[in-house]
């Protein structure tokens, strides 16, 4: 008689998925300093100082793509038997599942997206998935993980999503879209950061996952999902975008985000931490803490580094000036006409009306920011729906695209747009540079003359801050604006001025929503300066001067 047995599993209490459970095989690799490394990385960065909410790190969210992958590779394994999907299989996609995100910098994308290309310029192209796989062959070798070398390239080539990197991928292609999906996007890994995003930040959505999950169903190689779950898929890739729009491109943590780039960019002439990236022994102990540590030292050399802290900490930072949404075709005429350098040039010789003339003499390149990006559904100006294949419950080994018709009528044209904002280091230049870039705004060549009359404005020095693009720009009309009529662009009034933002050219006031000190200080002190002799009248007092006044 067989004895009952008690179930050698580990389970993880989650805000999002509930009960997670990991045998002791995955417990091995969660039970190293490789992965336990993520309890102190953020997973949305600098959001955290928007959004207090979002405090959760990207250890949980590994553990929820784990689960999340292991679930798909089950659900197919279960549901379609002829794939021949083994145990071994899910253990890799699960594994990978777990692991892709071993490599994150501290702050997540600021540090491989925005601070790495800058600090190490020559640096062969980097990226945090590649950490991760450094990372992830370190902690199996360090550790002596109970994994073979194939499986170890498996879990590897699942992680960066190419199949072409290892045998499963020619004889399972489907299970490479599970982890990282570079074909249409649909990966748990989008699963759990849209769930567990929204979540930490009071955002009210309820995508269906599981369902997802549920639907997935392997046709020609390829996993595809049941038509009537078209719009929930809809309905993932319009959540990317307003998360990415709304909360991770949100204008303050974008402000706090290129202050902390010139905090690393200050400290890395000096710690020389961005060179880590190669080692993994010192990689290692890179996580958020890195602010911290640049604010504990007593160099002087680093006193502009704590400076730019104290002011995140104060919360003095740099303020956007100006935001307008573009086309998404006018990219590069705008990253090449819209510029630190030719705001300043316009600032100091297009006799701006009613500006500070002791400001203009001070403004430097330095003190302007110009940040372009991308938003878009996850697949550019694509539709996203048009590269997911559906299958229905008459055919379900059949797969194609869906229509336009068989989904929604109510969709965009365009699935992309540029946005753009203006944003000065410090405060007094609010009214000058907005004045300065309407104006550049509005003189804007014609895209067939900007060949004619661009001119290279020399490339700031090395020392200088990183937001400070290089480059080539144009020499911008300085007098009469062009009319904005005579721009051939689809959407004219994107280059219009915004009428939302528009300040005074002599404005250099501090937000409505924050006091200086001196001048809270000095309101505490009026408001206690009381005349002894004539206090203020009470209710009480102001009933009896009222009642003898009837009386008389």
């Amino acid at each position: 008689m067989t004895e009952d047995s008690i179930p050698n599993k580990r389970i993880f209490k989650d805000p999002v998925h509930d009960y997670v459970e990991y045998d002791p095989w995955i417990c091995s690799f969660i039970d190293t300093p490789h992965f336990q490394r993520l309890r102190y990385v953020k997973q949305l960065g600098i959001s955290y100082y928007v959004y207090p909410g979002a405090s959760h790190n990207r250890f949980e969210h590994c553990l929820g793509v784990g689960h999340l992958a292991r679930m798909m590779a089950q659900h197919l394994q279960k549901s379609q038997p002829s794939l021949g999907i083994t145990d071994e299989h899910i253990r890799c996609v699960e594994l990978a599942g777990l692991c892709h995100d071993l490599g994150h910098g501290p702050w997540s994308h600021v540090w491989d997206g925005h601070f790495i290309p800058k600090a190490l310029p020559n640096h062969p192209k980097w990226s945090h998935e590649q950490a991760s796989e450094m990372m992830f062959d370190d902690m199996v070798k360090k550790h002596s993980l109970d994994i073979s070398s194939e499986d170890v390239e498996t879990v590897k080539a699942l992680i960066s999503g190419r199949k072409e990197r290892c045998k499963l991928g020619r004889t399972m292609p489907f299970l490479f879209e599970i982890v990282a999906n570079d074909l249409n996007g649909i990966d748990v890994d989008k699963f759990d950061y849209i769930a567990r995003d929204c979540h930490a930040v009071g955002e009210k959505r309820n995508i269906a996952m599981t369902r997802l999950i549920h639907s997935a169903r392997v046709i020609d190689g390829q996993i595809c999902y049941d038509i009537k779950d078209a719009n929930t898929v809809y309905e993932l890739f319009y959540t990317r975008f307003s998360l990415h729009k709304n909360i991770y491109n949100h204008k303050t943590t974008r402000a706090i985000e290129y202050m902390v780039m010139d905090v690393l960019l200050i400290a890395q002439k000096h710690m020389r931490f961005a060179e880590y990236i190669d080692v993994p022994e010192k990689y290692l102990h890179l996580t958020d803490d890195l602010f911290h540590r640049i604010n504990m030292t007593e160099s002087e050399d680093l006193a502009p580094a704590r400076k730019i802290i104290d002011r995140i900490q104060t919360r003095n930072l740099y303020r956007r000036v100006d935001y307008k949404i573009m086309d998404w075709d006018d990219k590069e005429f705008c990253q090449a006409h819209i510029t630190p350098e030719s705001i300043v040039h316009a600032a100091k010789n297009a006799n701006l009306e009613g500006v500070e003339q002791n400001l203009v003499a001070e403004l430097t390149v330095d003190h302007v920011i110009v940040d372009v990006s991308k938003m878009h559904y996850g697949r550019g100006v694509d539709n996203p729906i048009y590269q997911v294949k559906f299958y229905s419950k008459h055919e379900p080994n059949v797969c194609r695209r869906a229509e336009s018709g068989d989904v929604s009528l109510l969709m965009p044209e365009k699935f992309g747009e540029l946005l753009l904002r203006v944003y000065t280091k410090e405060e007094k230049f609010l009214g000058l540079v907005q004045t300065a870039y309407r104006h550049v705004l509005r003189s804007l060549p014609m895209p067939g003359e900007a060949a004619e009359i661009a001119t290279i404005v020399p490339t700031p020095p090395a020392t200088e801050a990183p937001s400070t693009p290089t480059a080539l720009t144009s020499a911008l009309g300085l007098g009469v604006p062009q009319s904005r009529s005579s721009r051939p662009f689809g959407r004219t009034p994107s280059y219009s001025d915004n009428q939302f933002t528009t300040l005074p050219p002599n404005c250099q006031s501090r937000s409505p929503t924050r006091m200086s000190s001196r001048n809270l200080k000095r309101t505490r002190e009026i408001s206690v300066e009381l005349d002894i002799d004539n206090p203020p009248p009470t209710r009480k007092s102001m009933r009896l001067a009222s009642a003898s006044g009837s009386a008389k």
